[in-house]
């Protein structure tokens, strides 16, 4: 990998993880996870993941939908109302702290990236989709359930938005 390829990547990761920051903060949450992440990069101008999703007619809008809906029921779940819990503000002790599915999701992409690096690797917001697809629990994998997304057939248009954009 060059230089300008690791900067790149830098620049991309940098953005990602501040967005999921914000996303965790407007959901009341302490620590940004693979949910947060998710969000994350469907509002970035790379529309590979709009377009993974697009494939089930599903916008990001429905997406946060399901994460938000998906919180309230785990919330529901141990005994607190989601409408009457305070929000949490979030914890700074370092340069950034997340949860470790947002960690985990975040180097499965970028090694999905690396396996076309013959092509020129290039980490695509779809590269994130598909490996939030890849989780077996969680709030992503419940929030796909809701939102009637088989997790493998995701993976699929991910893999699809990636290689269109590869040719774009």
């Amino acid at each position: 990998m060059g230089i300008r390829q690791a900067i790149a990547d830098i620049r991309i990761m940098n953005e990602l993880f501040t967005m999921a920051e914000q996303e965790a903060a407007a959901l009341g949450d302490e620590m940004p996870g693979a949910e947060h992440l998710l969000l994350a990069v469907l509002a970035m101008p790379d529309d590979s993941a709009r377009r993974a999703f697009a494939t089930f007619d599903v916008t990001a809008a429905d997406v946060r939908t399901a994460i938000v809906h998906t919180h309230s029921l785990a919330l529901q779940s141990v005994g607190i109302d989601a409408a009457a819990a305070e929000p949490t503000e979030p914890t700074r002790t370092g340069p950034y702290r997340s949860a470790g599915s947002l960690q985990d999701v975040f180097q499965r992409a970028v090694a999905l990236s690396k396996e076309g690096a013959g092509r020129g690797h290039t980490l695509r917001s779809a590269h994130v989709v598909w490996a939030a697809a890849e989780l077996e629990h969680g709030t992503v994998s419940r929030a796909l359930r809701q939102l009637g997304i088989d997790p493998g057939d995701l993976q699929q248009a991910a893999r699809q938005a990636v290689a269109a954009g590869e040719t774009d």
